[in-house]
């Protein structure tokens, strides 16, 4: 679907950047006293993009981030060759919302998903799939493919599922290889993926629940990955893989430009990788097994399988940057490396044990930082700066606004994108982003963070609402609530997340109005005017 919006191209930083660079250079007199004729100039071919968008990668996992347990050489090699964000944001604290909010652009307060509506349940024949994204919306990939981009999306979907309005196949995507529902990727041996819309049945494959209790532990390790799989030949991430550089290598050889979203699953639950993977790491790490409680599938080794997890991932980066590299076309391709939320915090997940969350409150489901502070990471050699640290406020939600940017495409108006192409651009004295806002519905819980302000609006869902703010240069970790001392900043933050949220059918936020009420007439502050009026 084309952008209706989208009318003649702008020329981007980058474009003109590399205009410059190119200069314009004459060809030499065909004789002498003739003028020369000034030689026409190729078009700079359109860089291809890869987001890699991982799923509930904690901003303390990656070595680059400060992890020293498990090792992420290849996703590091991202950062050493372009830009590390200290203060990169997901879109929302869980799967779904997170996910519409790169593909559309728009943040929680206005776009068509912001919870995990589920269209099913468990079992092998339940209908599959999450809340779809209508046929109005307008998806990153639709605006790529509209640009002449080749097309092609793997992983998890999460934003529609088979025939549905919001199928990848029918929101700009003309290939696409994996799990279109959330809750068939608790299984990373599933009996069937989906390709392009129809259904891809793994060879030998057979159905077991994704999430099982053990009361005990089972007699010995080769029981359990009897039990609950083992081996590359039928790993869902294995088969992703190997379907996504087959691809990526046909449209790179062909010099066509490409978008690609890998939609990694890992290191989502359950706890499943070949067994490789697990023995990489430490047997000391592990004391006990994990049983299933209270979710997910059991594993012998939870420590070491979730670092083996991050490390299969971390493989693939690497064949996917060696495969860009070897067809000719790492200069001309921009790499995004980024997360949906925050790591996890059950499933054997020993969150404390790894850092996920480098110390901050909160994790998946939370807006806390915990929950939305993500690895952002962005290579682009020759354009992005090597080794280059940015603290400047960016989010997954930008992507569309940046990506659009960078390729030479007008941004669309009415979107929440903020392009942050000057500063990967190196442009120090580009503008901040004005604020981020995130609501979660089943938290019952706004955030808006404006500069070093963090402002949340938590209790909602219970009907007891309370606003808590936190200076975040001091405090990143959010252990003191400063309203009392900053009511002032608190109502002008107070505003904007009023004017942030819209109403929406699918997904109400329970008692948004007036709940701060209370402590602006405490202080004697008129949320539109100030203290004091």
């Amino acid at each position: 679907m084309s952008d209706p919006r989208m009318t003649s191209p702008t020329l981007s930083l980058a474009s003109k950047a590399l205009f410059w660079a190119l200069g314009t250079l004459l060809p030499l007199s065909h004789a002498i006293g003739q003028e020369a004729a000034p030689a026409e100039q190729p078009a700079p071919p359109s860089p291809n993009v890869i987001v890699i968008y991982v799923d509930d990668l904690g901003a303390g996992e990656v070595g680059c981030y400060g992890q020293t347990k498990i090792q992420t050489p290849n996703i590091d090699a991202i950062a050493a060759v372009g830009m590390r964000f200290t203060q990169g944001y997901s879109g929302s604290p869980v799967c779904a919302p997170s996910r519409c909010s790169l593909m559309t652009g728009k943040h929680s307060g206005h776009a068509e998903v912001r919870d995990n509506w589920e269209n099913g349940g468990w079992g092998e024949n339940q209908p599959e799939g999450q809340w779809p994204l209508s046929q109005d919306e307008v998806t990153l990939a639709e605006r790529l493919k509209a640009r002449g981009y080749s097309t092609a999306g793997y992983g998890k979907w999460g934003l529609g599922g088979p025939g549905t309005r919001g199928a990848p196949e029918r929101q700009g995507f003309g290939h696409f290889y994996g799990y279109l529902c959330q809750r068939k990727a608790h299984n990373y041996y599933p009996t069937h993926l989906w390709k392009d819309g129809v259904k891809a049945p793994i060879e030998g494959a057979e159905f077991f629940p994704a999430h099982q209790k053990l009361d005990a532990p089972l007699g010995s390790i080769d029981e359990y990955y009897e039990r609950y799989g083992d081996g590359h030949e039928r790993y869902a991430p294995a088969l992703i893989a190997e379907d996504m550089l087959a691809w990526t290598r046909a449209k790179a050889e062909a010099g066509e430009p490409f978008f690609l979203y890998y939609a990694s699953v890992i290191p989502h639950l359950a706890l499943q990788v070949p067994r490789e993977y697990v023995e990489r790491y430490p047997a000391e790490w592990d004391t006990a097994p994990y049983l299933g409680k209270p979710s997910y599938l059991p594993h012998p080794s939870p420590r070491r399988a979730y670092a083996g997890m991050i490390s299969f991932l971390d493989d693939q980066v690497g064949r996917l940057l060696d495969l860009i590299e070897d067809t000719g076309q790492r200069e001309n391709t921009i790499v995004i490396f980024t997360s949906d939320n925050g790591a996890t915090y059950t499933g054997g997940v020993d969150f404390e044990f790894f850092g996920s969350h480098d110390g901050r409150r909160g994790q998946k489901g939370s807006l806390y930082e915990g929950g939305v502070r993500i690895p952002f990471l962005a290579s682009w050699p020759g354009h992005i700066a090597e080794g280059a640290v940015s603290d400047r406020l960016v989010s997954s939600i930008d992507l569309t606004a940046t990506l659009l940017d960078l390729i030479g495409a007008e941004v669309p108006v009415g979107l929440d994108s903020v392009s942050f192409a000057p500063v990967l651009l190196g442009d120090d004295e580009a503008k901040e982003r004005p604020f981020l806002y995130w609501e979660f519905r089943p938290a019952g819980a706004q955030a808006l963070r404006e500069g070093p302000w963090k402002l949340l609006r938590v209790g909602l869902k219970k009907g007891e609402p309370r606003l808590e703010l936190y200076q975040m240069e001091k405090d990143p970790k959010e252990t003191t609530n400063v309203i009392d001392k900053h009511p002032e900043i608190a109502a002008r933050m107070v505003r904007l997340m009023d004017m942030s949220h819209e109403p929406s059918r699918g997904f109400p936020l329970p008692t948004i109005d007036g709940p701060a009420a209370e402590i602006m007439k405490r202080k004697k502050i008129d949320p539109l005017e100030g203290p004091n009026g």
